[in-house]
């Protein structure tokens, strides 16, 4: 059964998904977070322009996680996949320390009717519950995108 999670998006980074350009999408922690493994191919994901609504659904077609990683690994997962990510120099300079990875590939986006939702807190990627749905799932299946 598919998750759902709730991704925050900086809105050139949601542009570049919605036109193609942007295939994968990366998170790099410092620590352990709740989503690092928890994503699986065919979960379904929300995705959100930070500070804006809620505009587009995707599918995880692929995910690929790294643990105790060290800058050397970072550049190379840069020069690996920066052409499917699109991250500018400075977005890597910042993630250089970073000691756990997430790079998920993305199918099926469409955009939807945009959804404002009441979000109060930091967190760039939520896992989905029953508890905690932003009311984005309804009777637990979510508002689908126009086709």
């Amino acid at each position: 059964m598919a998750n759902y999670h709730l991704v925050i998006l900086k809105k050139p980074y949601l542009d570049a998904i919605l036109d193609g350009r942007k295939p994968v999408e990366s998170r790099f922690w410092k620590t352990r977070r709740y989503a690092f493994g928890r994503v699986i191919a065919g979960d379904k994901l929300f995705l959100k322009q930070s500070s804006g609504p809620v505009c587009a659904m995707a599918t995880v077609e692929t995910v690929k996680t790294f643990e105790n990683l060290t800058p050397e690994q970072i550049i190379e997962i840069k020069e690996q996949y920066n052409h499917l990510i699109g991250g500018a120099d400075e977005h890597w300079q910042n993630r250089a320390d970073c000691k756990f990875g997430l790079l998920v590939w993305l199918k099926d986006i469409r955009a939807m009717e945009p959804v404002r939702i009441r979000k109060m807190d930091w967190r760039a990627w939520v896992v989905l519950t029953e508890k905690e749905d932003f009311g984005l799932l309804k009777n637990g299946s979510p508002k689908m995108p126009n086709k």
